[in-house]
């Protein structure tokens, strides 16, 4: 399983050729709170029925409050074919510390 820091993401969305998909698996309450822009926001209960509409060939970047949700969402895409899965380290809560202070925490 790979990693990847919030510092790295948020290179990588402005630099890549190709920026990765964003996949927030955190519960609707805690986008309301918190959010990136463009994150494909599927809640990581409803994951195994959207698998179609996520791209297994895309690198998929897993994210949530902390890591530990995304973690086992990443680890359930790879088991169901994902070529390219990659966990935020820390979360959203990482991001808002590394990133962006202006996204809140919670």
């Amino acid at each position: 399983m790979k990693a990847i820091t919030a510092t790295e993401l948020a290179r990588l969305l402005t630099d890549a050729d190709e920026p990765p998909v964003v996949l927030d698996v955190r519960e609707p309450w805690e986008l309301a709170v918190a959010s990136l822009p463009d994150a494909v926001a599927i809640p990581m209960r409803s994951i195994p029925a959207a698998l179609d509409r996520l791209d297994p060939q895309r690198t998929t970047v897993c994210m949530c409050h902390h890591g530990a949700r995304s973690l086992q969402v990443a680890l359930f895409l790879e088991q169901h074919g994902f070529r390219d899965v990659v966990n935020l380290t820390g979360g959203i809560h990482a991001w808002s510390e590394q990133v962006d202070s202006g996204v809140p925490t919670y």
